[in-house]
């Protein structure tokens, strides 16, 4: 049983952008699994990574009995603890699908600690809950938003994944789909 730490650091859980695109000063990176919770594209975006008219697909922690998401926890810098959350709620929170929790993760390393985390809210419009690979896909290859392409967002988080040594067939899969739709479309 892992040891729960309460050293008061400030620990975010990333599981896709945050991965590869933290925007605030990382003291620690470790792998990191939080039970209980599914990493999906779930989420429409209609900001970040695709427009009202047309929107993309980001990932969020899709709540699931018996799922387990790993991905990175990162410790914030001490001393920036406040503009950190500021920085993360303006980002996390632009259009209210996401909720903000801290939640338990158990680290690659024995330790057991609490980290902020974005969940996606299953009653918001935004959800996107039972697309199959094939629809996320083609909706990840036509769409861009404030912060780019929708498949930039994929990839980037797919090859950081990968280069963690964090397996995920589901990514992996819509990446190579993905680059075949945007070469046909080209």
């Amino acid at each position: 049983m892992a040891q729960q730490e309460h050293d008061g650091a400030m620990w975010v859980f990333g599981y896709g952008s945050l991965v590869w695109n933290p925007e605030f000063p990382v003291a620690e990176r470790i792998v990191a699994r939080l039970d209980a919770y599914a990493r999906s594209f779930c989420m429409s975006s209609i900001h970040h990574r695709g427009t009202p008219e047309m929107p993309g697909l980001v990932l969020a922690l899709d709540e699931r009995d018996g799922a387990t998401c790993t991905g990175l926890a990162l410790r914030v810098e001490p001393g920036h603890e406040d503009p950190t959350l500021a920085m993360l709620r303006e980002r996390e929170l632009v259009s209210s699908a996401y909720l903000e929790r801290r939640l338990p993760l158990d680290l690659a390393d024995g330790r057991r600690i609490e980290a902020v985390a974005y969940v996606i809210d299953q009653a918001h419009e935004q959800y996107m809950q039972e697309l199959d690979l094939e629809a996320q896909a083609r909706i990840i290859a036509a769409a861009t938003g404030g912060r780019g392409p929708n498949d930039e967002y994929l990839h980037n988080t797919t090859a950081h994944l990968t280069h963690l040594g964090i397996a995920d067939p589901d990514l992996d899969w819509l990446s190579t789909r993905v680059r075949k739709l945007r070469q046909q479309q080209e």
